[in-house]
C-alpha cells in the first residue's frame, strides 16, 4: 500500500509536471493542430484540448483545466477560444496568450475566408455532407470521454453531483446559461457560506465580502448603413463583447444588427454565413471572417475576425490572475466548484442534444460506438479518428 507521504511526493512530481515551461513555438504548432481538426462546436473543442493538455501532455492538471473552463464559461464570447487563451498564458504569459488564440483561430479563418471567396464567385457552397455525416459520431464520443474523465474530477462530493444533476435539469428547462450558472455557484458556495456566516456570527467580527460578476451587457450598435473599416470593427467587437451561448445566439444577434438594422446581408447570406461557421473546425465565431469578406472582401474579413475575438483575449487578460485568489478563499472556491460541475451539466445535455442529431443510422451508431471504445478503452488519439472518419464519410457518401 502506497503510504500518504509518497501519495502527496506524487501528486507534487504531477503539479510539477503540469506547470513545466514550454516553449512558445510548441504552444504555437499544438493550436495548429487543434485549430485544423476541432470540428464540433466548443464541447467537442475543450473535449480535444481536455485530452492534449491534461491526458497527454500533462500540461494541466485536471482541477487547473477545470478552473479555466469555468471561468470561460462565466465570460462573454467564445469559450473554447477563451480556453485556448487561458492556456497559452498558463504556459508561457503573455506571448502565449497571444499565440494560443491566434494559432486556434488561424486555421478556421483562412478555411472560411477560402469559401467565402468560392461563395463570393459561385453564389454556392461547397458541398461536405459526406464528410460531416461520419465525423459528427466522433465528436460525440470525444464529448463523451472529456465528460467522463472531467466528471470524475469535478464531482469532489454528494452535494456537487446534485448540483450538477440541477443545472442539467435547468439547462433541458431552457434556463439561460448565465443565469444556470450563477444557481449553481449559489447552490455549491451556500454550505461554506452558511458556515462562515455562522463562524462570524459568534465571534462578531469580520466582514464578508463576496465575489461580484459585472459585465457590460449592452452597447450602442452602428446605425448608419455605409459601411468603413472601423464601423465594421465596432458591430463586431460589440458582438463579441457582450454574447453568451451557443451559434444560434450568435445568429440572432448578427441578424438584428447586420440585416435587420444595417441592412449589409441578406437573410440567406447570414445564414449560409452560420452554416459555414459551424461545419469548419474551429470555433463557429469564425462566421465573422465570412461575413466580413462578403461585405469587405479580405480587409473586410481580417477586421471583422478581429474586432468579434479581440474581446475574449482581453477577458481572460483581466481575469487570468484572479483564479488563484478566487481559490485561496473558501467560500469563493466552492462557487466556482459550482460553475465548474454546472459547465459539465452544459456539457452533457449538448452531448445528448447533439447526439440525437448526429447518430441516425446503423453506420453513425457503429462509428459513435467504435470511436467511444477506442477513446475511453485505448486513449486513442481523436485526430486520427478524425481523419479516418472523414475519409470513410466521403467515400460513402460523397
Amino acid at each position: 500500500m502506497t503510504s500518504p507521504s509518497h501519495q502527496k511526493a506524487g501528486l507534487s512530481a504531477a503539479a510539477e509536471t503540469s506547470t513545466a515551461q514550454v516553449s512558445l513555438s510548441a504552444v504555437a504548432l499544438v493550436f495548429l493542430k487543434l485549430g485544423t481538426i476541432a470540428f464540433g462546436g466548443p464541447a467537442a473543442h475543450i473535449a480535444m484540448m481536455e485530452d492534449e493538455f491534461v491526458t497527454r501532455r500533462h500540461w494541466l492538471t485536471p482541477e487547473q483545466f477545470l478552473d479555466r473552463l469555468g471561468a470561460a464559461n462565466l465570460m462573454p464570447g467564445p469559450s473554447s477560444t477563451e480556453m485556448a487563451i487561458f492556456i497559452g498564458y498558463e504556459k508561457r504569459g503573455w506571448p502565449g496568450l497571444l499565440v494560443a488564440g491566434c494559432a486556434f483561430l488561424l486555421p478556421a479563418a483562412i478555411m472560411v475566408g477560402a469559401i467565402a471567396s468560392a461563395y463570393v464567385r459561385y453564389g454556392t457552397l461547397p458541398q461536405v455532407n459526406g464528410i460531416l455525416y461520419a465525423l459528427k459520431p466522433v465528436v460525440i464520443a470525444v464529448i463523451i470521454q472529456a465528460f467522463w474523465k472531467l466528471a470524475r474530477t469535478a464531482m469532489k462530493s454528494i452535494w456537487l453531483a446534485v448540483v450538477g444533476s440541477v443545472a442539467a435539469l435547468l439547462y433541458v428547462l431552457r434556463v439561460h446559461e448565465v443565469l444556470l450558472l450563477a444557481i449553481a455557484a449559489a447552490l455549491a458556495g451556500a454550505p461554506m457560506l452558511y458556515e462562515k456566516l455562522t463562524r462570524l456570527r459568534k465571534t462578531t467580527a469580520g466582514v464578508l465580502t463576496l465575489p461580484k460578476l459585472t459585465h457590460l451587457l449592452g452597447a450602442a450598435g452602428a446605425v448608419a448603413i455605409p459601411v468603413g473599416p472601423w464601423r465594421l470593427f465596432l458591430v463586431f467587437a460589440k458582438i463579441g463583447a457582450v454574447l453568451f451561448g451557443s451559434g444560434y445566439v450568435l445568429l440572432a444577434f448578427l441578424r438584428a444588427d447586420l440585416v435587420d438594422r444595417l441592412h449589409w446581408l441578406s437573410e440567406r447570406q447570414l445564414l449560409d454565413a452560420v452554416a459555414v461557421g459551424q461545419v469548419t473546425p474551429g470555433p463557429v465565431f469564425t462566421t465573422a471572417t465570412f461575413i466580413g469578406y462578403i461585405i469587405g472582401g479580405v480587409p473586410g474579413a481580417v477586421v471583422a475576425t478581429v474586432g468579434i475575438f479581440a474581446p475574449g483575449f482581453v477577458y481572460v487578460a483581466l481575469s487570468g490572475f484572479l483564479i488563484p485568489r478566487i481559490r485561496r478563499s473558501r467560500v469563493a472556491a466552492s462557487m466556482l466548484d459550482g460553475v465548474v460541475v454546472g459547465s459539465l451539466a452544459l456539457m452533457g445535455v449538448v452531448a445528448w442534444q447533439l447526439g440525437r442529431v448526429a447518430i441516425i443510422d446503423v453506420p453513425t451508431l457503429v462509428i459513435a460506438g467504435i470511436s467511444a471504445a477506442l477513446l475511453l478503452r485505448f486513449q486513442v488519439n481523436s485526430a486520427w479518428l478524425i481523419v479516418v472518419a472523414g475519409a470513410f464519410g466521403w467515400l460513402y457518401r460523397g
